[in-house]
């Protein structure tokens, strides 16, 4: 069996400033949400290949991330132990 054919397609419009939306299940399917990034390559055949960005894994992505989650503020103790924790696979 081909496995392009185990693939969905889906048809999408071009807006007249040259824009696509990706339908939810698509982005779904890419494991993305907003304001995540994706990544397009041209290849050969005029296609496109469209997969989700890597994530840089900054500090400071991370921090944004978790800031206004709560009010309190673990101390440094707390911190390392819990570092230490994950770092043996447990939590």
């Amino acid at each position: 069996m081909n496995p392009a054919a185990a693939c969905a397609i889906a048809t999408l419009t071009i807006t007249a400033k040259g824009q696509v939306t990706l339908r939810r299940e698509l982005l779904r399917h890419l494991g993305v949400q907003p304001g995540d990034q994706i990544e397009v390559s041209t290849l050969p055949g005029g296609r496109i290949e469209v997969r989700a960005a890597q994530r840089s894994g900054s500090i400071e992505a991370f921090i944004g991330r978790l800031a206004g989650r709560t009010a309190r503020v673990a101390s440094l103790d707390e911190i390392q132990e819990a570092a230490a924790a994950g770092s043996h696979g447990t939590t």
